[in-house]
């Protein structure tokens, strides 16, 4: 993926990349895949055979030449790969059992090595909400921190616009190339130029609606802490607070007018004790003292023994313990008496198969 590179190290991004890009394989099972069979080509060629004992459909392998096309696409636009496990890959992030195997990046990436801290809040935000997202993202910026958002309407671009000078990272829902909402163009622009653009989704991606909560879990995923600036109580910026508590990092909030109901979300998350928030030295006092490089975080559910191939008897247990409605992995294995790295295989070849839906807190569905 770049001139003159050792041809074993892109033959295994290559194959981490069609790996990425297969039918059903997710953060998780990926992770897992690869825990089980080390090698990225390994796990490629055991792909067909796993979705069969799912009891699912041929499953779609991502093909070499269409993952060439997209690494010509990403040198084209200017940016490159980031493999969870290798080299740059953000630390903080990297600690999450959801991380993105691959980011696609474009920009300063030393901005990644700085504490960062998140900010989201209303589309709709009102203008003192705007003034004091930007007034914030300056002064944040300005004492080292890297501002991370997503490039909505209303907090998030008055939040990127306030750090552009002093440094701003944007997580985007779609391809790098694309820009949503089209009003924010020119913001993307001069974040990839003088800030850093991060995607999970491959170039030319039209952001859909399941793309935005992916995203949220990235933007709470890089920072050391969130803060939310006005947002309703069933808002993507909840959802990314939620993300943030889950993943052991601080959670704050300005509060605003209670009859206000772009208010009521952030003071909601004050009542369950999120940290009130009034001025940037507020922010910075909840995260300096953080190491950047050793952020407080749940350990991951998916660092035991690796999967292990299961019996009939055994994969017919955990399939009837299973239904539409989410429940936890541990409580799979508590009720079946099961070994963990066998539930971790019947749910693999379930979810490679397409029968099986991921959900937060490591809790999982029939399809």
């Amino acid at each position: 993926m770049a001139d003159g590179a050792d041809p074993a190290i892109e033959e295994d991004r290559i194959a981490r990349l069609r790996l990425i890009r297969s039918a059903n394989v997710g953060p998780v099972t990926y992770h897992q895949l690869l825990q089980r069979f080390r090698r990225p080509q390994d796990a490629l060629d055991a792909l067909p055979d796993l979705a069969r004992r799912g009891g699912g459909r041929e499953i779609r392998v991502a093909g070499r030449a269409e993952v060439e096309r997209e690494v010509q696409r990403v040198a084209a636009l200017g940016a490159r790969y980031l493999f969870r496990g290798i080299g740059l890959y953000p630390r903080h992030l990297a600690e999450i059992e959801a991380a993105p195997p691959a980011l696609i990046v474009k920009g300063r990436l030393a901005l990644l090595d700085r504490p960062m801290v998140a900010m989201v809040g209303a589309r709709n935000a009102s203008a003192l909400a705007i003034r004091f997202a930007r007034q914030l993202g300056h002064e944040l910026a300005d004492a080292g921190a890297t501002v991370v958002s997503g490039l909505a309407r209303g907090i998030d671009a008055a939040a990127h616009a306030g750090a552009l000078e002093g440094g701003t990272v944007a997580v985007i829902a779609g391809g790098i190339d694309i820009t949503y909402p089209p009003e924010n163009a020119a913001l993307q622009a001069d974040i990839a130029e003088r800030g850093l653009l991060v995607a999970e989704q491959p170039p030319g991606l039209e952001p859909r609606a399941r793309h935005f909560p992916y995203r949220n879990r990235i933007i709470a995923g890089l920072a050391a802490g969130t803060v939310v600036v006005e947002a309703a109580p069933k808002s993507g910026s909840l959802i990314t607070a939620r993300y943030a508590a889950d993943y052991g990092r601080e959670v704050m909030a300005v509060p605003g007018f209670p009859l206000d109901p772009r208010a009521q979300g952030c003071n909601l998350l004050i009542r369950e004790g999120a940290i009130l928030v009034q001025n940037a030295e507020d922010i910075l006092e909840q995260i300096r003292p953080i190491d950047p490089r050793a952020v407080r975080s749940p350990v991951s559910r998916f660092e035991g023994p690796a999967p292990q191939d299961a019996r009939n008897a055994e994969r017919t247990t955990i399939i009837n313990l299973l239904g539409p409605v989410p429940v936890s992995t541990d409580e799979i294995i508590r009720q079946s008496g099961i070994p963990c790295a066998i539930v971790q295989t019947v749910l693999l070849e379930l979810e490679l198969a397409g029968r099986l839906d991921r959900h937060a807190g490591a809790q999982v569905s029939l399809t």
